[in-house]
């Protein structure tokens, strides 16, 4: 009883910790570090003066069948001068349950004024995304029928929005973005699935330095809706420039404010999600690579394997006149 006790608290605490990140859409990992941050901020697209490309590829714990994997294409490029249009791709899978989807973007930028010839811009951003959500119950199996469990695999399609806007000024930038703000339309477990997967998204961030070495603090913040859930990001990164390019890496600690309760050792304590990643990249004239490694702190990990996280991307349509500050993001 003992042993199935704390198994029943593990897998609890298991499920509760992967619940609190489990979201509807691209999910957000730690991608938007890599200069990506059009992965969660609509209003990125087409922030800069041309155009990127970036390919990104996660997996969790190779030693796990059916492990979280994830992988997304994404395109942004600016038209015009006030306007910015993208396109994501992304396959995402979690044990029997995986997600496939589009999401179409439309940015508006506004100049607000010509300093130094930096940037000092206001964005906003739409994403309209079309989903297939999909169950495979085809390996389950049950003595006793149980009418709930098809044995096949289950599909629905259905489409979301999410909406934003970003600041730039000069080498400080700000978003601020809102997640699956129609209800889900899923209902692939229950006709009584909950709808309201609305998530809030708040980041910021400044690069210091001038010459060859720059840092870059930052954060993000997210707040689920329903759940009442929330989580910060605190990130520092480092960039050096060079003849051939630019090498940066950094460090970036994600921390819940919500923990899982479970019972061990005849008492009870909680434990918060907690993520370490550090992350390294290169930009090789239009090309970046870059890698991350997260690794889950705490007394109860369903893996000691850590989750691997490689970007490859493509800058095109660039201008050869730029904005006049260390600001990778629009720069």
């Amino acid at each position: 009883m003992a042993f199935f006790a704390r198994f029943s608290a593990f897998a609890l605490l298991v499920l509760s910790l992967a619940t609190t990140h489990a979201q509807e859409g691209v999910p957000v990992y730690f991608d938007y570090l890599s200069d990506n941050y059009y992965l969660i901020h609509p209003s990125m697209a087409g922030a800069s003066k041309g155009g990127k490309i970036r390919l990104t590829a996660r997996k969790q714990w190779f030693d796990v069948e059916r492990a979280p994997a994830l992988q997304t294409l994404n395109a942004n490029v600016r038209v015009g001068e006030k306007s910015g249009v993208g396109a994501i791709l992304f396959n995402d899978r979690n044990g029997y349950h995986s997600q496939t989807g589009m999401k179409l973007t439309y940015a508006h930028h506004l100049t607000l004024s010509e300093y130094r010839d930096g940037v000092n811009q206001l964005s906003f951003g739409i994403n309209v995304g079309f989903l297939q959500s999909r169950l495979d119950e085809s390996d389950f199996v049950s003595i006793i029928p149980d009418p709930i469990i098809t044995g096949t695999s289950n599909n629905v399609n259905y489409f979301n929005v999410d909406a934003g806007m970003s600041y730039h000024f000069l080498e400080f930038y700000t978003h601020f973005t809102v997640k699956n703000i129609l209800g889900s339309g899923r209902d692939l477990y229950s006709a009584e699935e909950i709808d309201n997967l609305r998530r809030y998204l708040v980041s910021a961030g400044y690069v210091f330095g001038k010459n060859l070495w720059q840092v870059e603090p930052s954060f993000l913040l997210q707040f689920s809706e329903y759940t009442e859930e929330s989580s910060i990001d605190l990130n520092a990164k480092v960039y050096r420039e060079f003849e051939f390019g630019t090498l940066w890496g950094g460090l970036s600690y994600r921390r819940s404010f919500d923990g899982a309760q479970y019972e061990i050792g005849g008492g009870t304590t909680s434990q918060k999600l907690q993520l370490v990643t550090p992350f390294v990249g290169i930009n090789l004239k239009r090309f970046m690579f870059s890698y991350n490694y997260s690794y889950q702190q705490g007394d109860i990990r369903f893996d000691e394997g850590g989750f691997h996280q490689i970007t490859i991307g493509y800058d095109f349509l660039q201008p050869e006149k730029r904005y006049n500050c260390k600001c990778p993001a629009v720069n």
